[in-house]
Parts: C-alpha cells; sequence; structure tokens
C-alpha cells in the first residue's frame, strides 16, 4: 500500500525535517504516530496526503512510484486518501452538510445518494443540528467533527489523521476511534498522529514513533477488534 525508502525532507536548505525515515505500511493495517511538537509528525502526513515532496528517498503508493509525479497525476491518487488537518481546512461559503458532501460530489456520486448518507454521518457525530450552518459560527470541536466526517464519508483506501480528537472530550474521542476502527475493518489503511498517550493506551496498535524527523521505534502488536460497523456499512 505504502512504501517509504530513506525519504528525506526539509523546507530550508540544510534543516531536514524528515531524515531517512523508511516504513511500509500494509493495506488494511492500523497504526498511531507518536512524537513529540516538531518532529515531523505534521511533515510526514503532508508527504503521505500527496500535499508535500520528499528531498530525497523513495515513494510508493497503491503500487505506483509517486516520487517524480507530476502535478496533473496526483489528484486520482489523492481522492483515494481521507485526510483529516489540525486546521480542518473546511469551506467557510458552504454549510456543514455540503462540506461533509463534496468529497462524494467530486467522486461524482449521484445527489439523492450523497444527501442521506451525509444526514446520516452528520447525526451519529451530533451535528444534524448544524448541518445549515456554516464553519465560521461553530466552535472548534464541531469543526473538528466536520472534518472527520468528511474525511471519512468516501470509505477512503487510506486515511490519515493529524490529532483528529484534540478538541473532543475523552467520551467522543473514543467513539470517533470506533468509527476509525469500523473503517479499518472494511479495509482502509488508517495512520492517526497523536499526543494522547491515554487514547492510544486504550486501543491495541502498532505505534509509529518519531524523533528529531527520524523514525525511533515500531511496535508490532495487533488484536482483534470489532465496533460500529454499522456506521460505515
Amino acid at each position: 500500500m505504502i512504501t517509504l525508502e530513506h525519504i528525506a525532507m526539509e523546507y530550508t536548505p540544510g534543516q531536514p525535517i524528515l531524515k531517512d525515515v523508511s516504513l511500509t505500511l500494509e493495506r488494511g493495517s492500523f497504526h498511531f504516530l507518536t512524537g513529540a511538537s516538531g518532529a515531523g509528525k505534521s511533515t510526514l502526513l503532508s508527504l503521505l496526503s500527496l500535499q508535500g515532496r520528499a528531498t530525497t528517498g523513495k515513494f510508493h503508493m497503491f503500487g505506483e512510484n509517486v516520487t517524480n509525479m507530476t502535478r496533473e497525476q496526483l489528484p486520482k491518487l489523492r481522492r483515494r486518501i481521507g485526510i483529516v488537518l489540525q486546521d480542518y481546512r473546511l469551506l467557510d461559503h458552504l454549510t456543514v452538510l455540503e462540506n461533509v458532501s463534496l468529497p462524494l460530489k467530486v467522486a461524482g456520486e449521484a445527489d439523492a445518494e450523497i444527501t442521506p448518507k451525509a444526514l446520516e454521518l452528520l447525526e451519529w457525530i451530533g451535528l444534524s443540528e448544524h448541518q445549515n450552518a456554516k464553519p465560521p459560527t461553530l466552535s472548534g470541536g464541531q469543526k473538528q467533527r466536520a472534518a472527520i466526517a468528511r474525511a471519512v464519508i468516501t470509505k477512503p483506501d487510506i486515511l490519515l489523521a493529524d490529532e483528529p480528537t484534540g478538541n473532543l472530550d475523552t467520551e467522543l474521542a473514543q467513539r470517533f476511534m470506533y468509527l476509525f476502527e469500523a473503517l479499518n475493518q472494511t479495509g482502509t489503511t488508517v495512520l492517526i498522529a497523536s499526543h494522547d498517550e491515554n487514547l492510544i493506551s486504550l486501543f491495541d496498535y502498532p505505534t509509529l514513533r518519531l524523533k528529531n524527523g527520524a523514525l525511533v521505534k515500531k511496535s508490532s502488536t495487533i488484536e482483534d477488534l470489532s465496533s460500529f460497523n454499522e456506521i460505515i456499512s
């Protein structure tokens, strides 16, 4: 699914953010990504979401070498990736319902099928009463829930989430983790960057750790799981 070989990334020459990172994420795997602020987590997610480019190294995704792909070649791959970013990236001129529906519209799904799916998901995340609201009127936690819903509604092949539960209370954070688990059970490869060690400890998945831009640890325990399959069925 994803293979990185000796990847380095830098925004300023001579100041690498990622240093010689090599890893493989198998199809249908679930990993956490941890590390202190500035360790390179967001930069790694930027690379994996095809928003940033490696300075050196090789990058394969979906069986294709994307290292030197042109900008015109990348959108078809990006449509297979769900992304949750810390700044949400919601479109302020669209309603919550329209924001959550947008990936399905881009994928060409019929409007008659899109709206019921989006409304069901909004009800599950507790935003049905805000479906006609626009992002500037929402709280940080509400924006985060909408961003997560938008990322998962297409059942992407890969879900990349940068601190997706950062603005959520403990109960709601666990509820969304169950949603990520259910999505993973259908075959989605999941990578979640998080500082929340307490939350991570509740879920027995491999953990990738970055320190000063280098991958320093990978655990290996994965146990069977089951939860909330009906939400994304």
